[in-house]
């Protein structure tokens, strides 16, 4: 069965939608539909974090509230969802706990970015996580303003968070999750027809037959970076398929033999997993955007987009990941490096989709290092990232897997240098300087706006033996920056 309206839920009520542009933002509904002007248009491309809102949705029995940001989700991809405003937090006579606390200790920004602050704060109220500045600074790195400071709104939150939520939406949890529960019909939706359309399949067998009929339609799993085809190029996308509502591509596996991750699982689903299976994976998944991205934003989706610079394929490259392509003829496996082609070129066959990554687990005689350099330390693209796994007995590497991001047109392994560190005794920063002089076999980078050329071979021979100097048991209070430090010493 297929239905032809997006559903979701606003102030308790079901909203069904027939009529919206494949290419509509939830923002542009929220605030020239509704009049719903509480959500800003700051940024306009998932930085700034003034359109924040907050999306409901059932996972693993209970209700979650997830901070998203509105100007690049599609309406299409709130279908199932309840979606949640600044509006609809409390009234001047009844503010929400939020609400009042911001106002008594004065947490506020400019009344444009304020609005933002308090939905990413609602959603970490919501979640009931201990209330320490780590936490909490981690929360709020998608909320960019600065003009007065964070010192205010942190003592607002620490006022409110820590314990249990105790407000209209903790209290009638049961019966909203229900509510959401009702709209998960497992049809089809098809918004549109055959020339223009949104269409979120309900099956992987659905959405590989529609994608085999539109091999010309975009495949979107967070749209973290499609939102910005839409707007900062002003792309038309006339077909978009959105694979949130595909159950086989959400499955998130543990197992003795590694982590598999559904091309739909996104950031936040996946962080601790990822952390359990290795911890540099865990400190590195925190630098990748913003908890709104995150919330969004699919390792799959990073992986299929193909971009030279993105975080996760160098770091996933060298732990020794596979992808998983699915198509009409069924599935194929292969290495993740090889999955990479050229720039903007992946080993995709015409009608397939990447479905889902394998993550291998490292065993007790590797060490495994990802360091990321970007000009801003929260949210922001790298202009350097670096993957590292010895293997390590006796002392020396009998093995290594060097990944890099940014240094070329594709994620990529350095082959020379790799082979240049094996023996190498483990810590021995003069034999790593020397492997680290092979990175100019293995890459010709390009002078760009995040980075020279020079820095990025610089940079990249500075990460190789810094990963070296820690696998020989250098004290990370002297390789790693402040804040990081007891966590890497901790694991």
């Amino acid at each position: 069965m297929t239905r032809s309206a997006v559903r979701f839920v606003r102030r308790g009520q079901v909203v069904a939608l027939d009529d919206v542009a494949p290419t509509a933002t939830l923002l542009d509904y929220l605030r020239l539909s509704e009049d719903a002007k509480g959500t800003k248009e700051g940024c306009n491309e998932g930085d700034c974090g003034a359109c924040t809102i907050a999306l409901g949705r059932v996972r693993d029995g209970r209700l979650v509230y997830e901070p998203v940001n509105a100007c690049i989700h599609l309406v299409g991809m709130a279908d199932g969802a309840e979606v949640v405003t600044v509006e609809d937090l409390g009234t001047p006579e009844a503010l929400h706990p939020v609400q009042q606390a911001m106002m008594e200790h004065h947490g506020a920004q400019c009344g444009f970015c304020t609005p933002g602050f308090v939905m990413s704060l609602f959603t970490l109220y919501q979640d009931g996580r201990a209330s320490d500045r780590e936490t909490l600074n981690g929360w709020l790195a998608g909320n960019l303003c600065r003009c007065t400071g964070y010192r205010p709104i942190a003592d607002a939150a620490f006022a409110v968070l820590g314990r249990p939520a105790d407000d209209a939406f903790a209290q009638a949890a049961g019966a909203r999750a229900a509510e959401l529960a009702a709209l998960d019909d497992g049809e089809d939706l098809l918004l549109g027809d055959e020339t223009r359309f949104f269409a979120a399949p309900a099956s992987l067998a659905a959405l590989l037959a529609l994608y085999g009929r539109h091999p010309d339609a975009v495949i979107v799993a967070g749209a973290t970076d499609v939102g910005l085809w839409i707007t900062k190029a002003l792309r038309e996308l006339p077909k978009i398929i959105w694979i949130g509502r595909v159950g086989e591509l959400k499955t998130l596996e543990e197992s003795e033999a590694g982590l598999t991750l559904g091309a739909a699982v996104t950031y936040n689903r996946a962080e601790a997993a990822v952390a359990r299976l290795e911890p540099e994976l865990g400190l590195l998944w925190r630098r990748i955007g913003s908890r709104q991205v995150r919330a969004a934003g699919t390792v799959g989706g990073n992986v299929a987009n193909g971009s030279p610079i993105g975080d996760t394929p160098p770091a996933l490259i060298a732990l020794g990941a596979q992808v998983v392509l699915a198509g009409a003829e069924g599935e194929r496996t292969l290495p993740l490096e090889d999955f990479f082609i050229a720039y903007g070129r992946q080993d995709r066959r015409p009608g397939e989709i990447v479905a889902r990554l394998v993550l291998p687990k490292p065993g007790p005689n590797t060490v495994y290092r990802a360091f990321k350099l970007s000009k801003r330390f929260d949210q922001d693209i790298s202009a350097v990232m670096a993957g590292f796994r010895f293997e390590v007995e006796d002392g020396r590497i009998v093995s290594a897997r060097v990944a890099f991001g940014g240094m070329a047109a594709t994620p990529k392994r350095a082959a020379a240098t790799e082979a240049a560190l094996v023996g190498c005794p483990v810590g021995d920063i003069a034999a790593a300087r020397a492997a680290a002089d092979m990175l100019a076999q293995d890459f010709a980078p390009i002078d760009d706006m995040r980075a020279s050329a020079a820095y990025r071979l610089d940079a990249a021979g500075v990460l190789l033996v810094k990963a070296v100097a820690e696998a020989g048991g250098a004290d990370t209070r002297h390789t790693r920056l402040r804040g990081f430090r007891e966590e890497c010493a901790h694991g």
